[in-house]
C-alpha cells in the first residue's frame, strides 16, 4: 500500500458533517496516512485544533482566508498568536492574496498576508499560500517581508514558468492539486518537471477540486491517490517512488509531527 499525505485539505467544513469517520476510514483503507487540516478563519482555526486532537492522522494550520481579511480585527490577530503555538499547528494559513473573487479590498488583503508571515516568523513555522490571480502581487510581497525557515507552501499552484521560478527561489514548496488530473491541463502538467522533487507536494483542497473521475462531486482525501498516479505518469516515475519522496518533503516542510 502506498503512503499518502495529504497536505492541504478542510475537514472541518460543513460538506463533512454527516459522515467524517467514513471519510477517514476511506482515506486510511487508500493509504492516507496524514491529513494537514487548513484553518480558514479564526472559528476555523478552532474547528481545526479540535479535530487533530480528536483524530489520529490530522494535524493543523490556523489562518484567515484572504475571502475573509477584511473581518480581521484585534481580536483576531490575539487568538492567531495564542493558536499558532499549539503543538498540533504545524503551519500558518490559509493565507495569501485572491484577486479573482475579491471578497475583501485588496490594500486589506495584503495588510493581512503580512501579518499572517509576520507571525509565523515569529513562531517559526511555515506558510501556506493562497494566491489566486494575484501570483506577482504574493512575489513582491513575499520578498519584502522576513519569512520563516523552511518559507512554507504555495497551495494549489496554477502560475506560469516565471513565477513559478520565483516562488522556488524564495524556498517555498509547490503543492499539486486534482487539477492536474483534468484533460486540459497540460501547461501544469509541463511545470511538473520544473518542480525539484524535493520541493514537491500533493494535496486535495477536499471538498474542492476533484480529480477528474469524481470531477463535480465532493472531494475527499481518498482520492488523492488519483493525483499521486497522474503526477508520477507526468514525471515518469513509479507510484512508490514519487509518494516515498512527497512523504519525505512533507515532514521536511511540516516535521514528523504530522505522523502522529
Amino acid at each position: 500500500m502506498a503512503f499518502l499525505i495529504d497536505t492541504h485539505a478542510h475537514l472541518d467544513f460543513p460538506q463533512f458533517r454527516g459522515d467524517l469517520p467514513a471519510v477517514l476510514e476511506r482515506a486510511r483503507e487508500t493509504g492516507v496516512l496524514a491529513v494537514l487540516n487548513i484553518g480558514t478563519d479564526e472559528t476555523g482555526s478552532r474547528r481545526s485544533i479540535a479535530l487533530s486532537r480528536l483524530h489520529e492522522g490530522i494535524s493543523a494550520s490556523v489562518g484567515v482566508h484572504p475571502h475573509g481579511a477584511a473581518k480581521v480585527t484585534a481580536k483576531t490577530w490575539s487568538e492567531l498568536e495564542v493558536m499558532a503555538t499549539e503543538p498540533e499547528v504545524l503551519a500558518i494559513g490559509e493565507t495569501g492574496l485572491d484577486f479573482y473573487r475579491d471578497l475583501s479590498p485588496r490594500n486589506i488583503q495584503e495588510e493581512v498576508f503580512r501579518g499572517h508571515l509576520q507571525l509565523a516568523t515569529r513562531v517559526n513555522k511555515p506558510v501556506v499560500v493562497h494566491s489566486r490571480d494575484a501570483h506577482d502581487q504574493i512575489i513582491d510581497v513575499l520578498r519584502d517581508e522576513s519569512l520563516p525557515s523552511p518559507v512554507g507552501v504555495m497551495h494549489c499552484f496554477s502560475g506560469t514558468e516565471k513565477q513559478l521560478k520565483a516562488f522556488l527561489d524564495l524556498g517555498f514548496y509547490i503543492s499539486i492539486a486534482g487539477p492536474v488530473t483534468y484533460p486540459r491541463s497540460h501547461a501544469l502538467r509541463d511545470l511538473l518537471k520544473i518542480i525539484p522533487q524535493d520541493r514537491l507536494l500533493i494535496e486535495t483542497d477536499a471538498p474542492y477540486l476533484s480529480p477528474q473521475a469524481y470531477r463535480g462531486r465532493r472531494n475527499e482525501p481518498a482520492y488523492i491517490k488519483l493525483t499521486y498516479e497522474r503526477v508520477a505518469l507526468a514525471l515518469g516515475l513509479d507510484l512508490p517512488d514519487l509518494t516515498g519522496r512527497v512523504y519525505q518533503n512533507a515532514l521536511a516542510l511540516f516535521s514528523d509531527s504530522l505522523l502522529k
